[in-house]
């Protein structure tokens, strides 16, 4: 049973147990003279929607910009650029944290403390000794029923007494107590990323019910005396969402509904790596950073990144996963960067397990704010581009900003819808669902083509057609004068995103049997895309000029997405490419001060699956867990970069692992599957079971002694695909509903 376990209460928030139901979450601390549930929801946001984002001189100047590069002047560009390109946003807003559930008991001292979260069920469980007393409290976050439920019972009558209330809010608002429970009735409004006016009206009810004793309200608290058990619900209103309403159900009805719920998605994927190790998980994590080798902890991390995306993404959030995922630490939003939707990266990587890992409804939420998105970026196309179609740059908010990011040097992705839009192309290259490709991924993929066929322009020299101005996320390099700069023409980055997006609609409009002159003018254009080259150090080059990084030790690696998610880049594709993509990561480590960061470790993980090198794979997960996850084992961003002043949770890490370790052990392009693709040495004998490839087929594989012993590979359609054991290749064919089981030798 997989499980995070610790014998002590948690003191902060990354000691605390997470849960969620796709839109509301919680921390749920277990301790023992106080309990904590820290509160978050995926809607409570400051800001508003606004329609006067773009530069108004961005169009005029764009020109002069391009030409300005083109003509060496970088510096020039630059300036003018700064001036002229980034957005100007009003109320751009982001997600804030909900205020928390204080319980305080009497007493502190506890014996025989045991604190878990059950993978498999999702609860979390806390239980120990007190005043001769055992005390145990269980809590969910119900998706079926809309709430956080916990139940706190006693081994002896009329042991539970605390005071309860609502407090710790990061925004104005009120709580206060009825003949039930707490209400706290605030508005999510903040002055650094909006104007202090504008935001999400957010409601939290916290009911209790009590089996023996007395409730008593008083003022902003509740106080409960002497019950032999209590159970408490936690719902949470918005303006976008309503709370779920009140609860008929009991608690056990409520349990079982939320196990049954959760084991639907989360019981698909198994796997096994080796024996667990009987101590805390903490400790554990503490022993791999100290170079102690733990398998299962590997595993345990791998499905810990598929049920936080379970309890972060259902199918009918109202939102996807912002950087934080649901949980809100209050270090994002309240710093430069915002809790918000990061397009040059970030976002992506929240939901690289969710084919893959088999919980193919939690991609919904993003399907639909892509979709959104798109409607939105289409006036940021035409104003500041003279475009056809829909853009969208670094950031993101709920309300589908679309501009550029208000700072030059980082805001400029001028890919970032096209590079989120894949995401919609793959959970159909997973699915093969030609309605859902009609619907709803197509007019976004189309409208993104025809984007970048507008904005393509050709370079003087070669006449390749190249993207800019823009930046290749979030790098500068050095102008042949020695000026730092990151606008530039033709980014690899940028060249990566135009050839995906011109190939998936081509692609997609010629499996739908419409828009023949744009698959002809996508398939002209993408002949003329500027090639991959080589730099002087052996490097993929990251921008079309051979120019050195201004900041060698860079934790952002974007041209290296033509080896992970893209496949432009393989080692038997183009092994002089592939080669030149590790002399990146050599690079970018070996230089001093080299930006460690949770979702670099997780990229460099992926690409290096990609490369087929199982035990550079392996160190980067290994460096992620023991270096870029705290004892809960959520990954983090360490103070220091990227302007964070102290390690600050995001939700990228965690989920881009299990895509990765996914991707080590199964790959797939539509046409071909090849199985334990880099399989590290030191894992010599394991399983997985359900794991999904593209073409719609669900996989579980077996290995002893570091080979394949034995595939089991499901396909619910009548079909055919080659299938890839190292440098055994072999045809099969499938009937509707058949496994086809290979060996080793593919017989």
């Amino acid at each position: 049973m997989p499980e995070l376990f610790y014998d002590r209460p948690a003191e902060r928030w990354f000691e605390a147990l997470p849960i969620g139901n796709g839109r509301l979450g919680g921390m749920v601390h277990g301790g023992v003279g106080t309990e904590i549930i820290r509160l978050s929801e995926s809607t409570a946001w400051s800001g508003a929607p606004s329609d006067s984002d773009v530069s108004p001189t961005a169009l005029r100047e764009l020109p002069a910009i391009r030409q300005l590069l083109f003509d060496g002047k970088h510096g020039e560009a630059q300036r003018l650029a700064a001036e002229h390109l980034p957005g100007h946003p009003t109320s751009f807003g982001t997600n804030l944290p909900l205020p928390r559930l204080r319980l305080d008991f009497p007493g502190d001292a506890a014996t025989d403390y045991r604190r878990t979260l059950d993978l498999e069920t999702g609860l979390v469980h806390i239980e120990f000794d007190q005043d001769q007393t055992h005390f145990v409290r269980e809590a969910f976050a119900s998706h079926p029923h809309g709430v956080i439920a916990m139940r706190l019972t006693a081994s002896r009558p009329a042991a539970i007494s605390f005071t309860a209330t609502l407090d710790d809010a990061a925004f104005p608002g009120t709580t206060t107590s009825t003949v039930s429970g707490l209400a706290f009735r605030g508005r999510a409004v903040e002055s650094l990323h909006s104007n202090g006016k504008d935001g999400t009206t957010v409601e939290i009810l916290a009911r209790f019910e009590i089996e023996g004793g007395t409730l008593r309200p008083a003022g902003d608290n509740v106080i409960v005396t002497g019950a032999d058990a209590v159970i408490v619900l936690i719902s949470v209103g918005t303006d976008w969402a309503p709370s779920a309403p009140a609860v008929a159900a009991g608690y056990d009805e409520l349990r079982a509904a939320h196990i049954a719920d959760h084991q639907h998605l989360m019981a698909r994927v198994s796997l096994d790596l080796g024996d667990p190790v009987q101590l805390p998980t903490d400790v554990r994590r503490e022993r791999l950073a100290q170079g102690h080798r733990d398998d299962d902890l590997i595993a345990l991390y791998f499905q810990y990144g598929r049920y936080l995306t379970i309890a972060g993404s259902r199918a009918d959030s109202p939102l996807p996963l912002a950087l934080q995922g649901v949980w809100n630490d209050g270090f994002a939003s309240s710093m430069g960067w915002s809790n918000d939707f990061h397009l040059d990266i970030n976002t992506q990587q929240n939901y690289w397990a969710v084919e893959s890992g088999n919980l193919a409804e939690c991609h919904a939420p993003l399907v639909r704010f892509v979709g959104r998105l798109a409607e939105a970026g289409r006036s940021t196309a035409e104003q500041m581009y003279g475009a056809d179609g829909w853009v969208a740059h670094t950031v993101t908010n709920a309300w589908g900003y679309s501009a550029p990011g208000s700072g030059i040097g980082w805001g400029m992705n001028v890919t970032g819808g096209a590079w989120i839009a894949l995401q919609l192309w793959e959970h159909y290259e997973y699915s093969l669902d030609e309605d859902y490709l009609r619907e709803q991924a197509y007019p976004v993929l189309r409208e993104a083509a025809r984007f970048m066929l507008s904005y393509l322009v050709p370079e003087p020299t070669q006449g390749w057609l190249v993207a800019g101005p823009a930046e290749s996320p979030e790098n500068w390099y050095l102008a042949p004068d020695g000026t730092p700069c990151s606008v530039a023409m033709g980014t690899t980055a940028d060249r990566v995103f135009a050839e995906a997006i011109l190939r998936i609609c081509a692609q997609a409009a010629t499996i739908l049997d419409v828009d023949p002159s744009l698959v002809a003018r996508a398939e002209e254009a993408r002949k003329r895309l500027s090639p991959f080259q080589i730099g002087r150090h052996g490097q993929l080059q990251e921008w079309l000029d051979d120019f050195d990084e201004a900041d060698p030790a860079h934790r952002h690696t974007a041209h290296l997405c033509a080896v992970f998610p893209e496949r432009q880049v393989t080692p038997r594709g183009t092994p002089a490419l592939a080669r030149a993509a590790e002399v990146i990561m050599e690079r970018r480590q070996q230089a001093a001060g080299w930006e460690q960061t949770e979702w670099g470790e997780a990229n460099f993980a992926a690409f290096y699956a990609r490369l087929l090198n199982g035990d550079q794979a392996l160190t980067h997960v290994t460096r992620l867990i023991a270096d870029a996850s705290e004892a809960n084992l959520l990954s983090y961003s360490a103070g220091g970069i990227a302007g964070a002043p102290q390690n600050i949770y995001s939700f990228d890490g965690n989920a881009a692992a299990t895509g990765a370790i996914a991707e080590m052990l199964l790959q797939s392009d539509g046409e071909e599957l090849e199985l334990l693709p880099a399989l590290p040495s030191a894992w010599r004998d394991g399983e997985v079971r359900g794991l999904r490839a593209r073409g719609g087929f669900t996989v579980s594989l077996s290995w002893r002694d570091g080979h394949l012993h034995e595939a089991r590979i499901h396909s619910p359609r009548a079909t055919s695909a080659r299938v890839r054991y190292r440098d055994t290749v072999t045809d099969y064919t499938w009937k509707p509903a058949e496994d086809v089981i290979v060996g080793s030798g593919l017989a």
